[in-house]
């Protein structure tokens, strides 16, 4: 006796056993979502430096989210070990899929997550703010820790958006913006600092600076490549990271010996550091510029008061000007009577071997010299500028 199988059963049965279940998969909430398109595309940043950069990420897949918000994935490629993935959704008339928003963590459009073969994930999102309202089904480990970093970030800058309300753009509010945004950036380093999650904390690493730029968390950054370098010291992004913190491509770091320079000074004169330190308690080397409007307000109303209070006690200034002008120099020092301390400059500008041999990039910058040239703190500013300087010199006297 012949049986007749339905084609349609039949092609039903078949296509059950060869589709794969959904390995990520979710509901984006669509309200109001007229702006953006209806797919959601899942990137692999191949370098630790392009985590968070736009246009660099290759595309993995991408689905269709339907008129309800869901979406899935489901031929995603083996991978040997978790891997960083990234999640995000573009708008209307975007032309790329990799174009991630990297400038409000309260309305970017990515979000990164940590995939192993084999798992399924599970999200729900508001396609407004993926970023910051992404929620996960039963995390894995890591991505809980991200999660939690996400968290951190999104209230520290909240924080900082609140305090920096009040203060202006000019150039004078220069220091005072850079002191907020550092209390930002140590949010996401404390996490660094203290996650035993390797993805996440490189995640972490890249959210302080996403523009690459560590000048002024250098400490920081060789701290997170020596202690990462050491647990996984085969792992590319690692090796990334331990590339970008090695000391040569860092300024002075907290700690350091200054090198022995040779300072040509206002009058004419080349002088050795070791000259400088010599019967000195305490030396700051400054380094600033006529037009710095925050190095001219620090001259006025924090280093003049130091000096005039403790250069009889062997606290001396030297003050190193990004000039190419000398008349411009001379004046500005004088009228902000920073003449009373030593001045050197090699009138080349911006581009001088101090700033070469230092590897400095922005001023103003300082660092805190004992009679060694030990470095014991670097760009203090301020109030704390002044707080050091008065613990210091109140000490004993350092052999």
């Amino acid at each position: 006796m012949r049986f007749v199988f339905p084609l349609v059963v039949f092609l039903t049965v078949l296509m059950g056993a060869c589709s794969k279940p959904p390995q990520i998969s979710g509901t984006l909430d669509l309200s109001d979502g007229s702006e953006w398109n209806s797919k959601i595309y899942l990137l692999q940043p191949e370098k630790w430096s392009d985590v968070g950069q736009s246009f660099v990420g290759r595309v993995l897949d991408s689905a269709v989210v339907d008129k309800d918000g869901h979406f899935s994935f489901s031929g995603l490629p083996t991978l040997e070990n978790p891997t960083l993935l990234v999640l995000t959704v573009q708008k209307r008339g975007v032309a790329y899929a990799n174009l991630l928003t990297n400038e409000d963590p309260r309305t970017d459009n990515y979000f990164p997550l940590v995939w192993k073969t084999g798992e399924r994930q599970k999200i729900k999102a508001d396609i407004h703010r993926l970023q910051a309202s992404l929620s996960m089904e039963s995390p894995s480990g890591a991505n809980a820790e991200i999660l939690r970093l996400r968290d951190l970030r999104l209230r520290a800058y909240n924080e900082y958006m609140e305090s920096s309300s009040g203060v202006g753009d000019a150039d004078e509010a220069l220091l005072d913006r850079e002191k907020k945004k550092l209390h930002y950036q140590s949010e996401l380093m404390e996490f660094a600092n203290g996650t035993e999650e390797l993805l996440a904390a490189l995640l972490a690493i890249r959210w302080v600076s996403p523009e690459g730029d560590y000048e002024r968390v250098a400490e920081f950054l060789y701290t997170q490549a020596q202690e990462w370098g050491a647990l996984y010291p085969e792992h590319p992004w690692v090796q990334e990271l331990v590339l970008k913190a090695d000391k040569d491509n860092l300024p002075l770091l907290q700690g350091d010996l200054m090198p022995q320079l040779e300072f040509p000074m206002r009058n004419g004169e080349t002088l050795l550091l070791g000259d400088v330190l010599k019967g000195n308690k305490l030396v700051l080397l400054d380094v600033w510029a006529s037009w710095c409007a925050p190095c001219r307000i620090e001259n006025r109303n924090v280093l003049l008061p130091l000096w005039e209070k403790y250069r009889p006690d062997h606290f001396q200034i030297l003050a190193y000007g990004l000039e190419s002008n000398e008349k411009a120099w001379v004046n500005a020092m004088e009228r902000d009577g920073a003449d009373r301390w030593l001045h050197a400059s090699h009138l080349l500008g911006d581009q001088n071997p101090l700033m070469d041999a230092l590897r400095l990039r922005t001023i103003p910058a300082n660092f805190l010299l004992d009679t060694e040239g030990r470095v014991l703190a670097k760009n203090l500013h301020g109030e704390e500028l002044i707080q050091f300087v008065e613990s210091y010199m109140a000490g004993p006297t350092r052999e």
